[in-house]
């Protein structure tokens, strides 16, 4: 089950018993924002895209972003392509709603958008349709191996 491989995975932080795991779900942005009692921008989505090779990469952004597919391909030098569930799941060993960007396998490169340096802490996902963990900026880059901080999004509108 993935939420026990992130369990163990954030272990190796001390980390492992903050992860919140919710009676109700919160596969999506405006469900973890309800269950957690925070707005919406401060939960931290993973974007599951088909890198140029054929790997899998995750952009991880705001809750109030999406991807801004001239800035993606300005930056990236391709087209951003959405992962497919069954994609996701064999590549990233997680389900579409508890995508995160803990343990992953090493082909998988994990990207942080600007728009989550809005906020000192976030709720990322973890591995689960019910769970997430509270994690500062810091913690959030280390733990998920950040590549390096991108500004590759753009607000959803209202």
């Amino acid at each position: 089950m993935s939420i026990e491989a992130v369990r163990a995975y954030l272990a190796r932080w001390n980390r492992d018993k903050d992860i919140i795991e919710n009676p109700v779900s919160t596969a999506t942005v405006a469900e973890a924002a309800i269950a957690l009692g925070v707005t919406p921008s401060r939960i931290a989505k993973s974007i599951s895209l088909k890198h140029s090779e054929g790997k899998g990469m995750l952009i991880v952004t705001a809750g109030d972003m999406k991807l801004d597919n001239h800035k993606y391909k300005e930056h990236f030098g391709f087209k951003a392509r959405m992962l497919t569930p069954e994609e996701a799941l064999n590549m990233t060993g997680h389900t579409v709603g508890g995508i995160c960007p803990f343990a992953l396998p090493d082909t998988i490169d994990v990207y942080l958008d600007v728009s989550l340096k809005r906020f000192e802490t976030v709720f990322p996902a973890c591995g689960s349709s019910n769970s997430e963990i509270e994690l500062t900026l810091d913690e959030l880059n280390e733990y998920s191996k950040n590549k390096k901080w991108v500004d590759v999004c753009k607000p959803v509108e209202a």
